[in-house]
């Protein structure tokens, strides 16, 4: 009873709906869930990008081993990800330690350039198939050992981003991984996504853990909704077909854009 009492049922229904997401689509953790603590329930940036992280990081791994059970994880690409984002993810807290920036103005640039991005994913999304024949006819088939050493610097960009506004993980890692690896299967990307944000936020959680920005009230009850939803729907996206799991993605992302341009 004691621990029931400290859950908050509107901050757990939150929880419920973007659980549910992160689950299908990879996508939400960080993109829906700051702000709905910064605007809808007024949480101090700073403590709602803080908690974010560390809610990502355990309601992800419980995505991951539904996905992992699946099979539809590919842990080398997460590892060369992890190889990119965890040395500049404990770069950029440690920076943020040392001058003390404040995050307003930082979130505001980064969220203005996540706004196209999202734009761009979500189109190629729902135009995977022709835009992949058409990049293909162009580019060719891309060189391993440039897909290894991009696939790096895309961990090393999304530790610096996750840091500093909790956005990204999701939406700009699957982004990477169409553009990097046109012939993964939508399941795939969502799994391994979903995997890398494990380590990334967990990371960037305990460094914000240490400048003070979390609120455990918040994060308990947040996961009291979202790990029930995240697995529940991460079993839904493993047995979805291909076209289903990337227009979701897509719709999303969609949303995700609204938000970032109109508030």
């Amino acid at each position: 009873m004691s621990l029931l009492s400290h859950i908050d049922p509107l901050y757990a229904l939150s929880g419920v709906l973007v659980g549910g997401l992160v689950g299908m689509t990879g996508v939400g953790g960080g993109a829906l869930m700051t702000p709905i603590l910064i605007l809808v329930f007024g949480i101090n940036p700073a403590t709602a990008v803080g908690t974010d992280l560390l809610y990502a990081s355990i309601t992800k791994t419980g995505g991951t081993f539904v996905h992992g059970y699946h099979r539809t994880i590919d842990w080398r690409v997460v590892g060369l990800l992890a190889l990119g984002s965890i040395p500049a993810t404990a770069l950029t807290i440690l920076t943020l330690y040392e001058l003390r920036i404040g995050s307003r103005t930082t979130q505001a640039v980064i969220t203005d350039v996540l706004a196209v991005a999202l734009f761009f994913t979500a189109v190629s999304l729902i135009l995977r198939k022709p835009l992949t024949r058409y990049y293909t006819s162009w580019a060719g088939e891309l060189d391993p050992k440039l897909v290894r050493n991009l696939t790096i610097v895309t961990g090393a960009v999304l530790g610096v981003l996750v840091s500093l506004s909790s956005v990204g993980a999701g939406a700009i890692g699957a982004m990477a991984l169409v553009l990097l690896y046109p012939k993964m299967g939508a399941q795939r990307i969502v799994g391994s996504d979903i995997a890398h944000a494990v380590p990334l936020t967990l990371t960037a959680g305990m460094g914000h853990l240490a400048l003070g920005s979390i609120d455990t009230h918040i994060l308990v009850s947040l996961l009291a909704g979202s790990i029930p939803g995240i697995v529940v729907m991460s079993f839904v996206a493993a047995r979805a077909s291909d076209t289903a799991v990337r227009i979701a993605l897509a719709f999303v992302l969609m949303l995700v854009c609204l938000k970032f341009w109109f508030f």
